[in-house]
């Protein structure tokens, strides 16, 4: 019998905070590559950038259709795969974008102005805590994980004492092999049901806060949002505020560590600490362990190749923002670049992340505050010895253990 040459997607690597080596083969030899889902399914793998940008920017072609490769081990297939009945939020066209405005004019660059005082001091409030639990700490635990979590619940109208729920239900939702169909319906139910909860106690007791103002569209009746979406709207937020930003915030610290006259730039001159964030965010491999799939409901060409319709298409951003085509000596972290910002990161398009303007505020008040309180801090273990969070659709690094 002959080996199936379909190679394991995601690909295995060398070391925690370095690409896997296939992205840079397949992007100079296969651009547009057949791979191997965790559930078995096949995907198109796509790595360079200018065919990654125009799939995720087609208004075409959605996140999942009929036929669409299952991601996930479970039942379901996956976040992607999942039926979640009366709950959907529309993913295309008109209503799509009836559902952004809804939810866009609280992550406006003005609205994240207003916010940088309150995150600034949630920031001081958690490195004072760091401080006076002395060296060495998780900076994961102390700080990259609750601030986030801190910020999102504020602006949703949420208690942040129940962070560690969050935490958990969104590490079940987002499986990819480490848990059961059961175990991911049950965080689902649970999700559910608390968003629920806190939509009855917030609509009693309304405040100037984003489920506040969700819910009257809602009672509005005017047919934007019904109860259903409503609370797979606040679900989505919740767990997309904190899941990414908490992780991208110890991938951050890990990669400005890693080699330290990165951050001992920042902290010579604050002002590289904007252009800091978007090369953090540019080179990044570790976050984006799947990525966002698109079905392509009709036939096109990418790379010279084309891709048929009923084709689940796996357009890769970290791969595509390390194209040579587009940003030259793309692996070399340079805190001066000019085009770091054309990253897609945040994706494109009709999709492209409503909260971003809130996330990058984040990294640069947490850049900022430990170049100005801890200038020493530094990288307790090896870079090399760096654990990567396996298992999920969403990965990032563990506990990332500082000195000072």
């Amino acid at each position: 019998m002959t080996a199936d040459p379909t190679p394991d997607f995601p690909f295995d690597r060398e070391t925690p905070l370095e690409p896997p080596r296939q992205w840079a083969e397949l992007r100079e030899q296969c651009p547009v590559a057949h791979v191997r889902l965790p559930s078995g399914d096949q995907a198109t793998l796509l790595t360079r950038y200018e065919s990654v940008r125009a799939v995720l920017a087609d208004p075409r072609f959605g996140r999942s259709g009929e036929g669409a490769a299952r991601i996930s081990t479970t039942d379901d297939g996956g976040l992607f795969n999942r039926d979640r009945g009366s709950g959907d939020i529309p993913t295309q066209g008109a209503g799509h974008q009836q559902w952004r405005r809804l939810l866009s004019r609280w992550f406006t660059a003005r609205k994240v102005q207003e916010w940088q005082p309150r995150v600034q001091a949630m920031a001081d409030d958690l490195v004072d805590g760091l401080i006076a639990g002395g060296s060495p700490a998780n900076l994961s635990a102390a700080l990259g994980f609750p601030l986030p979590v801190r910020v999102i619940c504020a602006l949703v109208g949420a208690p942040d004492k129940d962070q560690d729920k969050f935490g958990h239900w969104s590490t079940v939702m987002l499986t990819l092999t480490r848990y059961s169909q059961a175990e991911v319906d049950e965080a689902y139910r649970d999700f559910d049901s608390y968003v629920s909860d806190l939509v009855e106690r917030r609509r009693t007791d309304p405040g100037d806060d984003l489920l506040s103002d969700l819910i009257k569209v809602t009672d509005s009746g005017d047919g934007r949002l019904s109860t259903a979406q409503l609370v797979t709207t606040v679900r989505g937020i919740l767990l997309a505020g904190h899941e990414t930003t908490s992780n991208m915030i110890s991938i951050m610290v890990a990669m400005l560590l890693s080699e330290r006259d990165r951050f001992e730039a920042v902290t010579a001159d604050p002002a590289l600490i904007p252009n800091t964030v978007e090369e953090v965010l540019r080179l990044d491999t570790t976050l984006a362990v799947i990525g966002v799939p698109r079905f392509v409901t009709e036939n096109i060409e990418l790379d010279g190749v084309t891709v048929p319709a009923g084709t689940t298409v796996l357009p890769s951003t970290p791969a595509a923002n390390r194209d040579p085509r587009t940003f030259p000596d793309p692996d070399r972290f340079d805190l001066e670049r000019e085009n770091s910002n054309r990253h897609l990161t945040f994706g494109t398009g009709a999709h492209f992340c409503v909260g971003q303007p809130l996330a990058r505020m984040e990294l640069q008040v947490v850049l900022s505050t430990l170049a100005r309180r801890l200038p020493t801090l530094r990288l307790r273990d090896s870079a090399d010895d760096l654990e990567l969070r396996t298992g999920g659709m969403s990965g990032g690094l563990q506990d990332i253990w500082v000195t000072w």
